[in-house]
């Protein structure tokens, strides 16, 4: 029996900035994960998976991401490793932590 699908959003790393990244709806990248695109279903995460795939210019090492949908409607990391990946660098308080950016 096939496992049930589960929300899923694109990260990526920026190839530039080597920042984590997300793919929203209108094709852009975010630092913020609450502004990636959740898919719904397997084929819109495989669509959205190429989708970013193709962008080789501009990202590193796309992945689909499990996600949960907040109160807000928003979405938000399910496992710790992209809760962590939300915050960016944890050995000093620089990037994603120094813009105030959180999960």
């Amino acid at each position: 029996m096939p496992k049930p699908f589960k929300p899923q959003i694109v990260t990526a790393n920026d190839l530039l900035m080597g920042d984590v990244i997300y793919l929203t709806a209108d094709g852009s990248w975010s630092r913020d994960h609450a502004d990636a695109l959740v898919a719904q279903t397997q084929d819109e995460a495989d669509e959205l998976l190429a989708q970013a795939a193709a962008q080789q210019l501009k990202v590193v090492g796309p992945y689909l991401a499990e996600a949960q949908i907040g109160t807000d409607g928003r979405p938000g990391p399910v496992h710790f490793r992209e809760a962590f990946r939300t915050r960016g660098p944890s050995n000093y308080f620089h990037g994603k932590q120094a813009a105030g950016v959180e999960a």
